[in-house]
């Protein structure tokens, strides 16, 4: 296993919690760890994976701390923040909440966008939530991760993996099971690629000179951002799971999969239909 090597200050609650964490997997969990040297060493970077278990941010973060040496800020609910033990352990390892009801409009985001642009590693999971696909794949993405890429232009760098699911099963929260030592792969993706969307996109809605013209078209920026990282994760998976993914991708809000949106007229290049 690579030694961990810290390419940024993290805090000394983090480092204690990760070499505790790190001692836990060791037992635990055989890995494979695949591309991690495609995470850029510095500056700021979006990191965006698949959810699938209460596990996973433990399996990734070992991977990013020990295999790509990036301290991962997590975006999380504001109300684990009020957990105990758990808050606790987010408050002093600096990771970032973030309110639903502000996130869905944007201004929930400000504190993740001041990380990105202070060089900070952060890591957020484009559904929003652990995976309802029957099959597991990853779903339709939420606007957070889109609205964070486009408003920094920082690299964005997707993540796909599998395996946490083995040691907590399902969106309820119940003790892991540790033993036998289970698989967990994950591997990283090039940078997803958002330049030319970013000319389009505005933070706000109409208004506040923002037509209602540019503001559709930055609504369509956004989801076409959001469509391409689950595009990209989704490939990823496929790799780790070693079998192509279902057509479609799975609407938490419709309880179906549906196909990919379809590019906006006003971009140039080939148009996926599906």
């Amino acid at each position: 296993m690579p030694p961990m090597v810290s390419r940024e200050p993290a805090e000394t609650v983090y480092r204690g919690w990760a070499s505790f964490v790190h001692a836990v997997l060791s037992a635990s969990t055989r890995r494979d760890w695949r591309c991690p040297e495609r995470v850029p060493h510095g500056g700021g970077v979006l990191l965006v994976a698949n959810h699938i278990s209460h596990f996973d941010p433990l399996v990734l973060g070992e991977y990013l701390i020990y295999g790509a040496g990036r301290w991962p800020r997590y975006l999380g609910k504001e109300e684990l923040w009020h957990v105990p033990v758990v808050g606790w352990l987010a408050r002093h390892c600096g990771q970032i909440p973030v309110r639903r009801d502000a996130a869905r409009s944007g201004t929930g985001l400000a504190a993740a966008e001041r990380a990105l642009r202070d060089g900070l590693a952060v890591t957020v999971y484009p559904e929003g939530t652990i995976t309802a696909d029957p099959e597991g794949w990853p779903m339709v993405a939420r606007s957070g991760a889109a609205r964070l890429a486009l408003a920094t232009r920082c690299p964005v760098i997707p993540i796909g993996q599998t395996g946490a699911e083995l040691v907590i099963p399902g969106k309820r929260m119940h003790v892991p099971r540790l033993f036998p030592p289970k698989p967990i792969a994950i591997t990283c993706g090039e940078p997803v690629v958002l330049d030319d969307l970013y000319a389009a996109y505005h933070p706000g809605g109409a208004g506040d000179d923002v037509t209602a013209e540019a503001a559709q078209r930055s609504h369509e920026a956004i989801i076409e951002a959001g469509a391409r990282i689950m595009d990209a994760i989704t490939i990823l998976v496929e790799e780790v799971r070693g079998r192509p993914a279902p057509a479609g991708r799975y609407d938490l809000r419709l309880g179906r999969r549906v196909p990919r949106p379809i590019p906006p007229m006003w971009l140039d290049g080939p148009r996926p239909l599906g």
